[in-house]
Order: structure tokens, then sequence, then C-alpha cells
């Protein structure tokens, strides 16, 4: 796996390079994409089985529930999205937000990572 962030930059160039057509350097390119402020933070589960996600990691399918929520979070800061995803090799879940600033960021992901602790079998602190 790549960072949470890593595919979505890439999606986002191959959609620039539709909508602009060819003909731009790299240096062009790099110009034209900002990265926004944001946070990464793992969530302990009891089993980490218990997330499924799909769109290349980018919305959840189980638990019942939590993308809705994520969902309704991120409609709350500007220019925000948010992520959750099972690691893969722990059981924990990993969560990626990011936002207009790093204060937004910052408290998106820690409500995300209170969703999940909720409703997705959350252990410890």
């Amino acid at each position: 796996y790549g960072t949470a962030g890593f595919r979505s930059k890439a999606d986002h160039l191959d959609h620039v390079m539709y909508r602009m057509g060819k003909g731009f350097t790299v240096q062009q390119w790099d110009e034209i994409y900002t990265d926004l402020p944001n946070r990464q933070l793992k969530v302990k589960v009891a089993d980490g089985k218990v997330i499924d996600t799909t769109d290349d990691e980018r919305r959840t399918i189980k638990p019942p529930g939590l993308q809705e929520k994520i969902d309704d979070l991120t409609k709350k800061y500007n220019m925000s999205r948010a992520f959750a995803r099972p690691s893969g090799t722990e059981d924990i879940v990993r969560v990626y937000a990011e936002a207009d600033t790093q204060e937004n960021a910052d408290a998106l992901a820690h409500e995300v990572c209170l969703a999940v602790f909720h409703l997705a079998g959350g252990i410890g602190d």
C-alpha cells in the first residue's frame, strides 16, 4: 500500500491531464497541484477485518453506517475528505483526513477516529 493520498493524487493528475491536454512540463504540473493540510491517525480495533472498502480504499462498505458518518463529518469542513481503511497486517484502522486548514484536518481526523472506534469495535483509550 502507498500512503492514503497517493492514489487520489495520481487520479487528480490523470483528470487534469485529460481536461487540459498535453504539453505541460513536470514543473508546470507540479505548480497546478497543491497539497491540502492533512492528518493520518490509526485506531486499534478488536478485528481489523470488520472494515471493508471499495473505490480504491476511499469508501467503506462495512461496517454499516460508517461511510455515512464519514460523509456527514466531511460536510462540516471546507475542502475536506476523509478515508478509513484496514491495516492489512494489524488490527488497526488507518484514518486519513484533509481540509482547508491544519486545524480542520486534525479535527476531522479525530472525529473520524471516534466514529471508527464506536462503529468498528475500537479498543483501548
